[in-house]
């Protein structure tokens, strides 16, 4: 790839790929799709620094490794393949969505309690969804989420395009938590707003007087 792409979405499944080669960095992709392929490694991802899907489904990959490189990585589609031990450290804390299915690593004892503790942010595991776990300040454990971060999130959906074995309607539901997510949010900065205003105003009667 040497020209300019003239999306945010790079198709590149079912071209018989057995590797990821090092490309130059594509900051503008945001979608890469390599599904279908013979791929037996993930590597050279940090050419997409702004990564936020990834369909690296039914290929030949063993490990779940260098992915820490996307810190925007919020669906992550690694289903069908050959992931007999999986390592949640190598996984990205960004991540919203991921799939595992047809992979021996979901036979793991904990498995599923060992990927909702390594990822606060995660909302679906292998098609089902992840109940108390939609972001680190929920769990009363982190910081808000950021201005920043709500439009990352307001951007991501549009550019979905909906891989194989992940279900439509998850991502409607997706969408209406984020936005209710940012109301609450907006409706308690409103609240301590007024608590503050009305602090003010009871000073200022005491200053004043009758």
């Amino acid at each position: 790839c040497t020209g300019v792409l003239p999306t945010s979405a790079l198709r590149l499944d079912r071209e018989h790929i057995a590797s990821i080669g090092k490309l130059r960095r594509l900051e503008e992709i945001h979608s890469l799709y390599l599904q279908q392929n013979q791929i037996e490694k993930i590597e050279n991802l940090d050419s997409f620094p702004n990564l936020r899907f990834l369909c690296l489904a039914g290929n030949r990959i063993q490990r779940v490794e260098n992915l820490r490189v996307l810190p925007h990585l919020s669906v992550l589609d690694l289903s069908h393949n050959q992931i007999r031990l999986l390592d949640a450290e190598e996984l990205p804390r960004s991540l919203r969505i991921l799939d595992l299915t047809g992979n021996e690593c979901t036979r793991q004892d904990g498995y599923r309690d060992l990927l909702v503790a390594a990822l606060p942010r995660l909302l679906q595991l292998d098609s089902q969804p992840i109940h108390g776990n939609t972001a680190e300040e929920e769990a009363g454990g982190g910081s808000p989420t950021s201005e920043e971060e709500e439009e990352e999130d307001e951007e991501l959906l549009p550019e979905l395009r909906i891989p194989f074995t992940v279900d439509r309607d998850f991502f409607a539901d997706l969408r209406r938590e984020l936005v209710g997510r940012a109301r609450r949010r907006r409706r308690k900065i409103l609240e301590e707003h007024r608590e503050r205003l009305e602090e003010l105003r009871e000073r200022r009667a005491l200053l004043l007087g009758p």
